[in-house]
């Protein structure tokens, strides 16, 4: 029977947290109102986590392991995990224990009020860096006024998805992802849990200062075409600007005004609008650079083996996925 659960753990190099993440999730799973299955998704782990793994899924036939070729990253990792996720609903969540396993039983209680997702919101970040905390603080503000879905602020992956609007996000497959907005996109009833976010146990973040920009760049302009509407009216204003001085010019020398030659004005004035053109150009340029990573049309992940997982787990035909997974091993 298919499970009513299924719990999507992305990983990678956790080794030191996996042992205690085993204990807390089998808690769980024996609080639950119906059958789980917990697919952990080993995003080219090369720390010993993939042989922690393998004995999870050989002790407990509810463990269950999608494995990567190489390291394709976190958004990649979730999607995978979404794809063969068979249960009524999906409680995705990091390995790092960050995201208390305990709370997915509160996330369930909102589920069986009729709410279709249900995410957690972090009320603190006090084991983050300060730096941190502000910039991502900073983000969601701004992501939540240019965005052109409702995305909820300080609420990352760990939610709970209904069945239906899971399969609405396993037809999405382009490239650049920021999966909890497009699990937002679909707009199906939502509702925020509050949690206090645990620091990390052990080991530094997946997610480095390039690695977080990167997310911010593939949210904002994945959902949200302000970027190119601000460089349009840059381009506008700058020109008028322009247009304003060329008048003055002429003003002052019909009427014989006296001026100082210099060429410093000339070099700012061009480098300005040398500076403008060149912003222009790069904003465009970046949604040049997305549709050409759209129409080449890759997989977006390549699957080297999957373990406890049968042909009822295998990704919906045609959504884009790389081909089925091996026989398992």
């Amino acid at each position: 029977m298919a499970p009513r659960y299924s719990f999507v753990i992305p990983v990678y190099n956790e080794a030191e947290t996996l042992p205690e993440l085993r204990r807390r999730l089998f808690a769980v799973l024996e609080r639950l109102d119906g059958e789980a299955e917990v697919i952990f998704v080993d995003d080219g782990s090369v720390d010993g986590s993939a042989e922690l793994l393998d004995d999870l899924a050989e002790g407990d036939p509810r463990f269950k392991i999608v494995r990567f070729t190489r390291n394709f990253g976190h958004q990649i990792a979730v999607t995978a995990g979404i794809d063969f996720a068979n249960g009524d609903a999906a409680i995705v969540m990091d390995a790092d224990l960050q995201d208390p396993p305990e709370l997915a039983l509160e996330l369930i209680a909102r589920w069986h009020e009729g709410y279709e997702i249900v995410y957690g919101v972090r009320t603190n970040r006090s084991g983050d860096p300060l730096v941190r905390r502000t910039s991502a603080k900073l983000f969601y503000r701004l992501l939540h006024r240019l965005g052109s879905v409702d995305l909820p602020e300080d609420a990352g992956d760990f939610r709970l998805v209904d069945r239906r609007a899971l399969d609405q996000v396993r037809q999405m497959r382009e490239s650049n992802r920021y999966v909890r907005g497009l699990v937002a996109w679909t707009g199906f009833r939502q509702v925020g849990v509050p949690y206090v976010r645990d620091p990390r146990r052990s080991g530094g973040t997946k997610y480095p200062f390039g690695k977080r920009m990167t997310l911010a760049v593939d949210a904002i302009l994945g959902f949200s075409r302000t970027p190119v509407r601000v460089a349009v009216a840059l381009g506008f204003a700058v020109s008028g600007i322009a247009f304003v001085f060329g008048v003055v010019a002429i003003v002052l020398r019909i009427t014989g005004v006296h001026t100082v030659p210099g060429w410093a004005s000339v070099v700012v004035v061009v480098s300005f609008l040398g500076g403008v053109q060149l912003v222009v150009t790069g904003m465009v340029g970046t949604y040049v650079g997305r549709i050409y990573e759209e129409v080449k049309g890759r997989p977006l992940y390549v699957l080297r083996e999957t373990k406890g997982l049968g042909a009822e787990h295998l990704p919906v035909p045609g959504a884009g996925v790389a081909d089925r997974p091996p026989a398992e091993r």
